[in-house]
């Protein structure tokens, strides 16, 4: 597929200057980009540090959310997984890394959104009810079915962006990006770890919007309500998993689909 690259690619020109730490979360996500054609293409590594060199398979997760999103049908940023050879501070490593084009248009410029509330709330107005304000609330019931269905632990109030036009002064939000702390991301590749763990269990994650728990945050979602979302179907994995065999475990990749697949149909038993 298009979106995931097998064959060795040489990017050791590649300037890994940014890092960003993720609380909780050993090590740091560093991230690289350049420009081609006139597009900012951002490239981004799972977890690292200068002893253990590159662990974890975050970027692996960011593939495998962009493909639900895609079957969803919910708009968010494509990643693309590519097998690399990279050098960081003088060492050549070989590794997975993602790579996904600038959302922004020219005339826009971001800001997180936390910052974004901050600034411009109305008195004890709650992140929900300023979201609905701007339009906003169907957007962020998605994404909290979203988070749900892979347990996403990191969806901080940086995680989640608004776009304003520097001349108009219109804002929107951002499509969903930065799922990679998601599904099985603490086991580095443990098959034990992977098999043992319950893909059920009501994880706790650093949510900006609702609580800590992810199943909670279902309850924000109103009853009976329309997300407007196409329905997951199994025959959706193989689309989902197509090619991961050739960068995880056959295990890793059945768990992938096991999670996604029984949280959805949960979503489905309660959401009316």
């Amino acid at each position: 597929m298009k979106d995931l690259v097998t064959e060795l690619q040489n990017l050791e020109y590649l300037d890994w200057a940014e890092r960003k730490l993720s609380p909780g979360t050993p090590g740091c996500f560093l991230k690289a980009y350049e420009e081609k054609d006139g597009i900012r293409i951002y490239y981004k590594l799972s977890n690292y540090d200068s002893y253990r060199g590159v662990f974890g398979h975050e970027c692996v997760n960011e593939l495998v959310v962009s493909r639900l999103l895609d079957v969803l049908n919910i708009p968010h940023v494509s990643y693309r997984l590519i097998h690399a050879s990279i050098n960081i501070d003088g060492q050549a490593l070989k590794t997975w890394i993602t790579s996904s084009n600038n959302f922004r248009k020219a005339d826009e410029e971001k800001m997180a959104f936390d910052l974004f509330y901050d600034l411009e709330k109305q008195s004890k107005e709650s992140p929900l009810e300023f979201a609905a304000r701007y339009g906003w609330k169907h957007d962020i019931y998605r994404m909290i079915l979203v988070d749900y269905l892979v347990a996403n632990r990191d969806r901080h109030g940086s995680n989640i962006e608004v776009l304003r036009n520097m001349n108009s002064g219109e804002v929107r939000l951002a499509p969903l990006f930065d799922q990679g702390v998601s599904l099985f991301f603490s086991s580095y590749g443990d098959e034990k770890q992977i098999e043992k763990f319950d893909v059920m269990k009501d994880i706790q994650a650093n949510n900006y919007f609702g609580s800590r728990s992810l199943e909670y945050n279902l309850s924000l979602i109103p009853k009976g309500y329309d997300l407007n979302i196409a329905a997951l179907k199994e025959t959706d994995y193989d689309y989902i998993t197509d090619g991961l065999e050739k960068v995880i475990a056959p295990l890793h990749k059945k768990r992938i689909w096991e999670m996604i697949w029984r949280r959805w149909n949960y979503y489905e038993k309660i959401r009316s």
